[in-house]
């Protein structure tokens, strides 16, 4: 039995290494907790905050509204343009919506308010990179959600995008806290085996 502790020892650590490597986020549209709503201006949109993100196979937006008055509907690029809320690929009405990212590709999402919130703004599109995708720079979004520019003079000069903030922006990473536990577990088994 005492033959079998190293070989558990490395197992545990070669489990916890590669689970390490599959970390799933939370993410807050807009990265706040009460951002799905109108913007309140054309320069802090919520294009504007997924741009500044990396969508990750296996992330998951989470949505946060008042089901009284709004929803969340997932439609195809043409009706996210249009804010056309007819026939969505899919529709939330929970007050707090969580939506897996489990395929690469854009994600287009739009209010289903009454109040035509879509066309003020209340919709975002987000690109997910598959897991190989090497990451963009940062001044290259994907066009699908790169806002039209305006009319800029000669002498202006676009400034960078702001990095998010550390409050929901970053998300809640799963599994790094059993990453280290285990890890510790496995190494204490391997030196006192």
């Amino acid at each position: 039995m005492e033959s079998l502790v190293p070989i558990m020892s490395l197992m545990f650590l070669l489990f916890t290494t590669f689970y390490h490597f599959g970390e799933a986020r939370l993410l807050d549209v807009g990265g706040s907790m009460d951002a799905w709503k109108v913007p309140e201006s054309t320069n802090n949109t919520l294009n504007h905050w997924a741009e500044t993100m990396r969508f990750q196979v296996g992330d998951a937006l989470v949505f946060r509204y008042d089901s009284k008055n709004d929803s969340v509907l997932q439609v195809t690029k043409e009706n996210y343009e249009k804010c056309n809320m007819e026939k969505p690929l899919k529709e939330y009405k929970e007050n707090i919506t969580i939506v897996k990212l489990d395929v690469s590709g854009p994600y287009y999402f739009i209010s289903g308010a009454p109040t035509m919130n879509c066309a003020k703004g209340e919709k975002v599109a987000v690109v997910v990179q598959s897991p190989n995708h090497p990451p963009m720079p940062p001044n290259q979004g994907p066009a699908a959600v790169t806002p039209t520019p305006s009319p800029k003079s000669s002498t202006s000069m676009k400034a960078p995008a702001p990095a998010p903030s550390n409050s929901h922006a970053g998300g809640l990473v799963v599994g790094n806290g059993i990453f280290w536990a285990l890890t510790l577990v496995s190494v204490f088994g391997l030196v006192f085996a």
